[in-house]
């Protein structure tokens, strides 16, 4: 005769013992995230890597009152590789090499490689973006915080930001913001105005294109008792090519503009009007035969 099975009795567990199980599932538990790997391409949190200690952290850039936007730039091929300091620091070194910084030399091989001339506007762009303070250099504070912000370390990544810069020049704040940087980059530490080559070489750079007046306000500087420009007069030029109208028409005497301008406004309407653009004479005689047919009447 089989006897019957006898029902187990339930283990009674202790307080003491319950706790430890629960912290135990709960070590196990943590043991099985922590082995578990995301898969490729999804998106995790990740923490920040500290770039590399900068021997030059104590070096302040002259430059900090023109705020960059935030970069919005086409990704680059391989996306996917998050940025990297370590290569960013790296590629610094490829052209700095013992001198710590990017000099005029490795800065033409620099251009060379990223496919840009060193006197296109693009180098200033990018120039605002790494904070330079000297034109022609580049330390390495300037390189590792301004390419962590382009999300650039390598000469690939780089270019696939050449079209955002560029397009920052069509963007009136940025541009402004640009245009500003530019005296305080342009100009030697140890002078408060740009000396007046300087001056027109920037000029040219940023205004040469866009202003229809510029060749003729080119003129008037070569010619004038000017030796250079400060920054006043700089800022102020960006805004008169901005509103004021090509025939000098909409132009106050008496507004806040600096004794500059009013000379130039003065020479131009002065001289003959073969000399001056046709817009600009057309109105002017325009005015005077209007107002001797007025007279006759």
């Amino acid at each position: 005769m089989v006897s019957p099975t006898p029902k187990e009795t339930p283990v009674q567990l202790k307080p003491q013992q319950c706790g430890k199980l629960v912290e135990l599932v709960r070590k196990r538990e943590a043991g099985h995230t922590q082995l578990v790997k995301p898969n490729k391409g999804s998106i995790m949190p990740v923490k920040k890597r500290k770039l590399p200690d900068s021997e030059d952290h104590g070096h302040k850039c002259k430059i900090t009152s023109f705020p960059r936007p935030q970069v919005r730039g086409v990704k680059p091929n391989g996306a996917e590789r998050q940025f990297s300091g370590k290569k960013c620091l790296a590629w610094f070194h490829k052209y700095a090499g013992a001198e710590k910084m990017v000099g005029p030399e490795a800065m033409e091989k620099f251009c060379d490689d990223i496919g840009v001339e060193p006197e296109n506007i693009i180098m200033l762009v990018l120039a605002w973006h790494l904070g330079a303070s000297k034109m022609g250099y580049f330390t390495k504070d300037e390189w590792l915080s301004g390419m962590t912000v382009l999300q650039c370390d390598c000469t690939e990544r780089l270019q696939s930001k050449l079209d955002y810069m560029r397009s920052e020049l069509n963007d009136s704040a940025a541009f402004k913001n640009i245009y500003r940087y530019a005296f305080d980059f342009a100009r030697d530490t140890n002078q408060r105005s740009l000396d007046m080559d300087t001056a027109t070489s920037m000029l040219a750079l940023l205004l040469g294109r866009t202003w229809p007046l510029f060749s003729v306000f080119r003129q008037f500087l070569e010619q004038s008792k000017y030796k250079g420009l400060n920054k006043d007069q700089w800022y102020n030029i960006l805004e008169f090519s901005r509103t004021i109208s090509t025939d000098l028409s909409n132009y106050d005497e008496d507004g806040a503009w600096p004794v500059l301008l009013d000379e130039f406004v003065e020479w131009q309407k002065a001289r003959p009007a073969s000399l001056r653009p046709p817009c600009v004479a057309t109105k002017r005689e325009g005015e005077r035969k209007l107002s001797a047919e007025t007279t006759q009447l």
